[in-house]
């Protein structure tokens, strides 16, 4: 079943990347490649593989250009701070456990988490100032997600599992978001980013589990 899924799933966006390339498309080719790229990034992070680090960043490449176009310059901001951190991220996944080891998945402590919420909080107000003298589309939402997201790609980093709860809170506020700036394909994806998000904190748990039962 998880095969037939992944051929359609291939079909289906190179028919996408096509239709968008010949403008048969509402979107651009530009938005096209950032849906397919951004969901074969979170596929291969619910699956653990290291792959979608560099398909992250590919990603990012293409939503920066998106996003500065849609004056979303917060997001837009966002993407350069991703790169950074998907070559950090990379390295951490693979030399980040015990003896320079691959790294494992973890739970956050209590404290990591209160940590993240505070940076989320003291990151949006921030934000939102900047945000607010550059004339940005919407400096309230584009600061708030801005925050959560680089919340969640540090936990991300690390390998720990509320990554994910981070993660589904900035994807429903991304949505309502792009919606109101016309990025309806990329709207879309952020909703299908949600589903997989509440899969990989699933398929996450489920790993953790079992490696504690075979422990």
């Amino acid at each position: 079943m998880q095969r037939i899924i992944v051929v359609v799933g291939s079909i289906l966006s190179l028919c996408l990347l096509i239709a968008a390339w010949m403008q048969w498309t509402p979107f651009s080719f530009i938005e096209a490649v950032g849906f397919v790229t951004g969901a074969v990034c979170v596929y291969l992070v619910i699956k653990e593989n290291i792959l979608n680090f560099p398909i992250g960043i590919v990603n990012n490449i293409f939503f920066l250009i998106l996003f500065t176009q849609s004056r979303l310059f917060g997001d837009a901001g966002l993407q350069i701070v991703y790169v950074g951190l998907g070559v950090q991220g990379w390295h951490q996944w693979l030399r980040g456990g015990k003896n320079q080891s691959q790294l494992k998945l973890s739970k956050s402590t209590p404290t990591l988490i209160l940590l993240m919420i505070l940076f989320v909080i003291i990151g949006t107000a921030g934000l939102m100032y900047v945000l607010g003298k550059v004339n940005g589309s919407a400096p309230l939402l584009d600061s708030f997600t801005t925050a959560l997201s680089l919340a969640a790609q540090f936990l991300l980093n690390r390998k720990t599992l509320e990554n994910w709860f981070f993660w589904m809170v900035a994807d429903v506020i991304y949505v309502v978001l792009y919606v109101s700036r016309g990025l309806h394909l990329t709207a879309i994806l952020y909703g299908i980013f949600f589903c997989m998000c509440v899969a990989g904190f699933l398929n996450w748990r489920r790993m953790m589990q079992s490696a504690e039962e075979h422990a």
